[in-house]
């Protein structure tokens, strides 16, 4: 009795299955379980699409910030390399302004002082030929006033002779002797000669020394305006090395910034494509999730529906 009371009920379910299956191909079941499944599959691909454009999104705008603090050096470092090349461009041009004035002052000094030794000169050549004249005029007045005189005085002592052979000189008088005036003419003119002797050569010393203190300076300016000349020459060589510099430099920033403004409009692309989906990722993921589980419910009641599932 038992024995077949199992057998009853086997076929009871045989019998359930079968009309199972026939109800769920009348309702359209398999088709619709087929369906729901295609959604989740489509649905898990959606999440895992969004995982990787989430995960293209953050290294997109970490990449992007990385480059952008990058260039931001860059131009940071460009901008303080411009300034100091500004810096120098001015302050050498500023020296070389200033060397060049002071050139021009020694210029001016050494062509004062080459006009004031023409004047020192010309008036030390016009003493030294005074004082010779003078020297040379006196002297043939002295040589002539001298030979007078020595020819007055034989003539004198000639005619004391003869008188004193004859007679004796009466009582008071002396000796006849060279007249005391011609001697202090005489010695008056000596006087003067020695003189302009004396102030020829001390012209002549002062001449001298003036002349070498002229070469002297001429010799000091001449190597101070060479040695500035020099300094000239090395800086207008520095300052074309920064003005070519700056050139570049003034290049590199304008690339910089342009990369900079290349990169800022990147990041705004990657924000307007990225931010609602960061923002949201953890609120879509979840209602995803949600979805795919109610759908596996959902497949699992249809997917195990049995006659009295269907006939309530």
């Amino acid at each position: 009795m038992k024995k077949q009371s199992r057998l009853a009920v086997t076929t009871m379910h045989m019998l359930e299955g079968r009309l199972a299956t026939k109800v769920k191909k009348i309702f359209g079941l398999d088709a619709v379980t087929s369906d729901i499944k295609l959604m989740i599959d489509k649905l898990k691909k959606e999440g895992q699409d969004e995982i990787k454009e989430r995960d293209f999104c953050i290294e997109s705008l970490d990449k992007n910030e990385g480059d952008i603090a990058m260039k931001e050096r860059d131009r940071d470092d460009l901008t303080a390399h411009i300034n100091d090349l500004k810096l120098t461009i001015e302050t050498l041009d500023k020296e070389i302004e200033v060397l060049k004035a002071e050139i021009a002052e020694l210029q001016i000094e050494l062509k004062r002082a080459s006009e004031n030794r023409k004047k020192e000169n010309a008036e030390f050549e016009a003493t030294v030929a005074d004082q010779r004249a003078t020297q040379k005029l006196l002297a043939v007045s002295l040589k002539i006033l001298s030979s007078f005189y020595n020819a007055a005085l034989v003539q004198t002592n000639q005619k004391t002779q003869k008188s004193v052979a004859s007679q004796a000189p009466p009582p008071g008088f002396k000796k006849y002797e060279k007249s005391a005036s011609s001697g202090g003419v005489m010695g008056m003119m000596q006087g003067i000669i020695d003189d302009a002797k004396a102030m020829e050569a001390e012209c002549i010393r002062a001449e001298t020394k003036a002349q070498k203190d002229f070469d002297d300076f001429v010799k000091d300016t001449n190597k101070s305006i060479t040695m500035k000349s020099d300094a000239i020459n090395t800086k207008s060589e520095d300052k074309a090395k920064a003005e070519e510099d700056k050139v570049q430099a003034d290049k590199d920033m304008e690339t910089t910034l342009t990369e900079l403004e290349t990169l800022a409009n990147e990041a705004a692309d990657v924000h307007k494509k990225c931010d609602f989906l960061l923002k949201n990722f953890e609120t879509i993921q979840a209602a995803r999730d949600n979805e795919i589980e109610g759908l596996n419910q959902a497949t699992d009641v249809f997917s195990g529906a049995s006659f009295k599932d269907v006939h309530g």
